[in-house]
């Protein structure tokens, strides 16, 4: 049974460890691009005789995976090149189930179902709006005629939230009854374990703390978060935001352009995100659109509250009737100032204990499980 799929956040968080049993075979195959999935496996809910790691560009870290999981790095910087290697590789295991992980290479599997052993299954995990993903893609007819030729081959597709499922369904012709929604999950645990005692509450007169982190590219929208700030001047604002990526120039011109450079800072990649979280008041997240956004889940296990554009995705899912957040009525950045002006006058009551309930490791644990015994069983 799968322990958990966690999903490596761009500004960094240790994966879980994974252990491996005997009973059934399965491969996963991570890609590249991501450097995202690790899985745990919990050895109590189903023995499985073999786990494969397969890693197309060198980005598993080799560190947290135990020496008798087997790990082939096909190590290619192009995933074309890597199509030898992987379907020599799946022949020689014939494993029961092959999962993966990234839309790129979830293409690119279920273009090669034909000539892959006909007794396997394959499962293929979406991890981002796909519609939404293509608008920032060249070539975007073809990527959607092989969205809505090619995920079909799959036994099962994996959404993570309500909104990419129906994206997949409506848009790309995909049987409903091919896909299943299933959450990221969040160690509550292990994050809690590394906070501070005391969590920091805002004193009388105090800035208000913001804190944003994701890679600098457009869906981010944090061009969004710093025009926000810049209609805040009667508020002081503090906001910090973690993460690297191709804007970064782009936004440090623009924090300079509207003389922010005391209200913004850039902190580029940090591995410790949750202390970041801890020491401010709330998380922006300022995105155009997301999948399930990780981080907003980290930030309430933080217990601190989340001030959200209403990406197209999955964060509406996450914090419908949460108490302590607010949500900006469009993605804008005068709609995301009102948002943080009122989150900030309204008293924080505090993240409800039971939040965060039905992303526990354990829960999706057993969604997996489920889909995975189902899905073998048809093969």
């Amino acid at each position: 049974s799968l322990q958990g799929a966690w999903e490596r956040s761009r500004v960094g968080r240790p994966p879980p460890r994974m252990e491996r049993v005997p009973g059934v075979s399965r491969v996963d195959v991570g890609g590249g691009a991501a450097r995202e999935v690790r899985i745990e496996v919990d050895a109590a809910r189903l023995a499985e005789r073999g786990i494969t790691l397969v890693d197309l560009r060198d980005a598993v870290y080799r560190e947290d995976v135990p020496s008798d999981v087997e790990l082939v790095d096909l190590a290619c910087t192009r995933l074309r090149k890597a199509i030898p290697g992987l379907l020599r590789l799946v022949w020689r295991l014939r494993p029961d189930l092959v999962f993966s992980t990234l839309g790129s290479l979830n293409l690119v599997i279920a273009a090669l179902r034909p000539v892959m052993p006909r007794k396997t299954a394959f499962i293929g995990r979406e991890a981002n709006t796909v519609s939404e993903q293509l608008k920032e893609f060249p070539n975007r007819a073809l990527w959607r005629l092989g969205y809505r030729s090619l995920y079909r081959r799959f036994d099962a597709v994996v959404c993570q939230s309500r909104c990419m499922q129906q994206d997949l369904v409506e848009n790309y012709g995909l049987p409903i009854e091919k896909t299943v929604v299933i959450h990221n999950p969040v160690d509550l645990e292990r994050i809690r374990a590394g906070l501070p005692q005391q969590r920091r509450i805002r004193a009388p007169g105090d800035p208000l703390r913001l804190v944003a982190a994701g890679r600098l590219a457009p869906a981010k929208g944090f061009d969004l978060l710093i025009d926000a700030i810049a209609l805040l001047r009667d508020i002081e604002v503090r906001v910090s935001i973690l993460g690297d990526g191709p804007l970064r120039a782009e936004l440090e011109a623009r924090i300079a352009r509207l003389g922010l450079e005391r209200a913004v800072s850039l902190l580029g990649f940090r591995p410790d995100p949750q202390r970041h979280f801890a020491e401010s008041d709330a998380l922006v997240l300022s995105s155009r659109y997301e999948g399930l956004p990780n981080v907003v889940l980290e930030a309430l296990a933080c217990g601190i509250g989340v001030i959200a554009t209403p990406a197209i995705g999955g964060v509406a899912e996450i914090l419908d009737g949460v108490a302590g957040c607010a949500m900006a009525d469009e993605i804008s950045a005068p709609a995301l100032a009102r948002a943080i002006r009122s989150w900030a006058a309204t008293p924080f009551p505090g993240i409800a204990a039971a939040t965060l309930d039905r992303f526990r490791p354990s829960e999706i644990t057993e969604q997996y499980a489920r889909l995975f015994e189902r899905v073998c069983e048809k093969r």
